[in-house]
Formats: C-alpha cells, sequence, structure tokens
C-alpha cells in the first residue's frame, strides 16, 4: 500500500467522491458517510454513496452502475473498503470480484473489523492500492465514527445562543427567541445529523423543548436522534414534552434515584441507565462511554450554563456551535457557560475558531476549544 503520487484526475475523481458521500450526512447512522467513483482516466464510469445503514456500501453501489465497465478501471473511495461480514458483504471482495486495477482511498478505516485489512485483500489480490488522497476533507466526513473508533466516544458538539454581549438567557430564565429564524432553522440541521441530542433535567424542566429535528433534511432519517437527559435525581415530569414525541427518549442517572419515578418515566417509554456518581452527579465521562457502545457517533448539546461548563471543564466538548445575536442582555442576564475556579487569566480556556458565517441578522461561529492535549 503507497501514500501514492496523485495526479490531477486524481483529486477530481476524490473530490467527487467526497461530495457524494455528504449526501448521506442525514441518513447513514451509525456508519460511516461514504462515497465511491469509478472512472477510466478523467472519464468517470459511474459513481455511488452509502445511503443508508443496513443497505449496500457506496463501492458496491458503484459498481452495480459501472457493470461490466469496472474491470480494469480505478475506484475512489473516501473511506478503506470493509473486509469483514457486517449486515452487507465486504466491499473489497466486491472489487476484487469486480476485476478493478486500483483502488485508490482517501483514509484507512479505524474500525478494528478494518483497519488495513480491506486493503491488504485488496493487494493480495494484486490491486494497486494507494491511500492518503484529501484525507483530512475524508476526516470531516464523519467526526463521530473516527472518535468512536478511536477514542471510544462519540464526537460532542455543543450548540449555544446568545447576546452580543455573551449572554444566553434573562434572568428570569426568559430566552425565547435570541437568534432569527435562520439561526434555528440551521438548528434543527444540527439535530438532523446528529445520533443524539442531551440536555439536562434542568433545561426539561423550565424550557419544556421537544428536541427534535423538524426540517426537510430529518425527513431523510429512518427516526428522530435519540434524546438523552442527565438527570441525577430522576426530577423530570413524565409529562414533560420529549416524551410526547416520536423516537426514543435515555435519561442517565444515579442508582439511588427514586425508584418511583423511575417506574412513572418508565411507563413513558423512558430508558433509564444508571451510572456511576462523580461529586454526587452523573459521571459525563461514563455517559458519553456508554453512548459509544451503543453506536452514538455524533452528540448535540443543548443544555444550560451548568451542564454545558461542566462538560467544557472535564474536556468532553470536541465542538462549540455559537450563534450570536446583535442585541444586548444586560449583566444580570444568564452567561455562556457556568466555569467555577477560573479565576486568573492563566486558567483560561483557549478556543480556536474555525469558521465564521452570517444567518440572517445573526452569526454562527464554529469553535473548537484547545485543551492542550497531545
Amino acid at each position: 500500500m503507497a501514500q501514492g503520487d496523485f495526479s490531477s484526475v486524481d483529486y477530481m475523481h476524490m473530490s467527487a467522491a467526497i461530495q457524494l458521500a455528504q449526501r448521506g450526512l442525514y441518513s447513514t447512522d451509525p456508519n460511516p458517510r461514504v462515497g465511491c467513483v469509478i472512472a477510466d482516466g478523467d472519464k468517470r464510469i459511474a459513481e455511488g454513496w452509502h445511503v443508508r445503514a443496513g443497505e449496500a456500501h457506496a463501492e458496491v453501489n458503484a459498481l452495480q452502475q459501472a457493470g461490466e465497465n469496472a474491470k480494469g478501471a480505478t475506484a475512489y473511495v473516501t473511506l478503506e473498503p470493509c473486509s469483514h461480514f457486517g449486515r452487507t458483504p465486504p466491499c473489497a471482495q466486491a472489487l476484487i470480484d469486480a476485476e478493478v486495477a486500483r483502488v485508490v482511498v482517501a483514509m484507512i478505516d479505524p474500525n478494528p473489523h478494518v483497519a488495513g485489512k480491506g486493503l491488504q485483500l485488496l493487494e493480495d489480490a494484486g490491486i494497486k492500492v494507494e491511500s492518503g488522497l484529501l484525507e483530512q476533507q475524508a476526516e470531516s466526513l464523519n467526526p463521530g465514527y473516527l472518535k468512536r473508533m478511536r477514542d471510544g466516544r462519540p464526537w460532542v458538539r455543543c450548540k449555544m445562543a446568545m447576546s452580543l454581549d455573551g449572554r444566553t438567557a434573562m434572568a428570569s430564565g426568559e430566552s425565547q427567541w435570541i437568534t432569527s429564524a435562520a439561526a434555528r432553522e440551521d438548528v434543527h440541521r444540527l439535530r438532523a445529523r446528529s445520533s443524539a441530542i442531551l440536555t439536562g433535567s434542568g433545561t426539561v424542566m423550565s424550557d419544556n423543548p421537544s428536541l427534535t429535528a423538524r426540517c426537510h433534511e430529518a425527513e431523510q432519517r429512518s427516526e428522530q436522534p435519540l434524546i438523552v437527559i442527565v438527570d441525577s435525581e430522576l426530577k423530570v415530569s413524565p409529562q414533560s414534552a420529549v416524551f410526547r414525541q416520536q423516537g426514543t427518549v435515555r435519561i442517565y442517572t444515579l442508582a439511588d434515584a427514586a425508584p418511583n419515578r423511575k417506574e412513572a418515566l418508565q411507563a413513558v417509554g423512558a430508558e433509564i441507565v444508571m451510572l456511576p456518581a462523580r461529586d454526587s452527579r452523573v459521571d459525563l465521562s461514563a455517559v458519553m462511554h456508554e453512548l459509544a457502545e451503543s453506536q452514538i457517533n455524533e452528540v448535540m448539546v443543548e443544555a444550560g450554563a451548568g451542564l454545558a461548563g461542566a462538560l467544557l471543564q472535564e474536556h468532553l466538548l470536541d465542538e462549540m456551535i455559537i450563534y450570536m445575536a446583535p442585541k444586548l442582555m444586560g449583566d444580570s442576564a444568564r452567561a455562556l457557560f457556568q466555569l467555577p475556579g477560573l479565576e486568573t487569566m492563566a486558567q483560561n480556556i483557549d478556543l480556536d475558531i474555525e469558521d465564521v458565517t452570517k444567518l440572517g441578522v445573526d452569526w454562527r461561529f464554529t469553535v473548537k476549544p484547545n485543551y492542550g492535549e497531545s
């Protein structure tokens, strides 16, 4: 397997494969988003992408379109072809059977069931294999899947809406609406691409949100994202709006939480998962590892300053999407994060601003915490 000395034609076809993979942004969960182009020189013969878990993978869809024209061609794939039987047969074997001459992959699949085995299978069959073409762009397609395979936890994205002076709600708790309709529509698209939406009991009790994805993109999903509530004392009411929506609600709580409330919540369909305590509250790291074991790739956090701050301080936030509205809410209004213990400039949490986009009258900041970890 070689890193490859890629031509402009190679770049063109892999770029097209990445665009194809993006079509599965809302529908492949828990599988990765993958695209495939089959080409002969600069001529594109066929294309495919993974549409939905349990259905054919990108390579198979492209090979079916190519037919006998795949023989002697080059396959460009955004992620290493699988080499194992899952819900579908191995794609590496399908490429071998089609007698392609060359396979170019953007990146190795960190899934331990694959992790180089697919490329080795291709090489053993006499197919020329090259990797690393547009690898960074391919990585950005599947932050959650890759994080889950590499670190045993999902990619955690926190959504916050704030005023120009960094406030998220009035002192009374009133917060609807800080941002414009354009920003709120964008939030629904973020929900639609997420595997789960995580919140705290305080937000459920004060705002009574439904936490559903309500946008055109959500129609591509087979079901709504899992709703996750962190509730150490099982305070949420069975009459809360989240229990009246389609989809599953999972509550993470402690073993000594009130048993009578547990039964009432289970009666309205809630899954109750008991986890260890950390400082008398649910261990948030344990929450993330349990979600990963449930094949949750991307978690969207929509919570108050307390839970959001705790996740940030425990280095569990990978990304923050902050919508800033052009308004002032005053110094008595509530702050973005509760971060106890930050008292000096040396204790600041550094942030890397990845993107700034205007949405209607608002601005969306895509930010990654810089924890200083290698």
